[in-house]
């Protein structure tokens, strides 16, 4: 499998390119708008068909290029079924199956962060791998307090969900702000200070302290998201 994990500047997004270099067919996780040429050139290069673009969420602090790469390649959009955003091709749902060659990404429902929010589970090359959106970052979680969000299902996202996959499973989230790359679901249940807690009762109780400002884009990401980032 190739793998390709792409970041955009401006917003500290991650983009994930997977393919089957046997096939040549190939999905990109999180597209940021900005960088839609610097994708197709690279599937350029690399001599790749893209089949699928997807998003774990309605992002709010960038504009998505799955609009924009579905007009340049013919691929198709996804998003959760959750997500308003009628301009997508298809829409998955817990335990959807998304193919790339001899790959299939697995989706699990993670509400929390948003009540959108998906993570993309994958078994290649002896490795288990978790696109985890903005619900588990690396020593941090995705913030609760818009977009429908809610500490206590992202608790349970976590704790009920991601903390269970096997230790050794590497986990990509869509953003970072401090350089770090990849982590494991062993590193971070030990690690990652946002996990140290006793219950849900004290998550909770810790999102709800953290009065962060929005987004600086976030009321120009969120409905251009709604129609692919085909419009601002």
């Amino acid at each position: 499998m190739l793998f390709r994990q792409l970041f955009d500047q401006e917003s500290s997004t991650y983009t994930y390119l997977l393919a089957d270099t046997a096939t040549g067919d190939a999905v990109i996780i999180d597209p940021v708008r900005e960088q839609v040429p610097a994708y197709l050139q690279l599937l350029r290069d690399l001599e790749l068909t893209l089949v699928a673009a997807l998003d774990t969420h309605v992002h709010a602090d960038h504009i998505t290029g799955l609009g924009k790469l579905r007009e340049a390649t013919g691929c198709l959009t996804w998003m959760g079924e959750q997500s308003a955003a009628p301009c997508v091709s298809a829409r998955f749902s817990e335990g959807s199956e998304i193919a790339f060659g001899g790959y299939r990404l697995r989706t699990l429902y993670t509400p929390g962060h948003t009540d959108d929010s998906y993570c993309f589970l994958l078994d290649a090359d002896d490795h288990h791998y978790a696109f985890t959106g903005d619900t588990l970052l690396i020593r941090g979680t995705g913030r609760t307090d818009f977009q429908n969000g809610s500490a206590r299902d992202q608790y349970h996202s976590l704790f009920d969900r991601l903390l269970r996959l096997p230790g050794d499973t590497l986990v990509y989230p869509a953003h970072d702000y401090k350089g770090w790359t990849v982590s494991t679901i062993a590193e971070e249940n030990a690690c990652n200070p946002r996990l140290q807690v006793s219950g849900e009762a004290e998550y909770v109780a810790m999102m709800s302290a953290l009065q962060l400002p929005n987004p600086k884009l976030m009321d120009v990401a969120v409905p251009a998201n709604r129609a692919c980032g085909t419009t601002s």
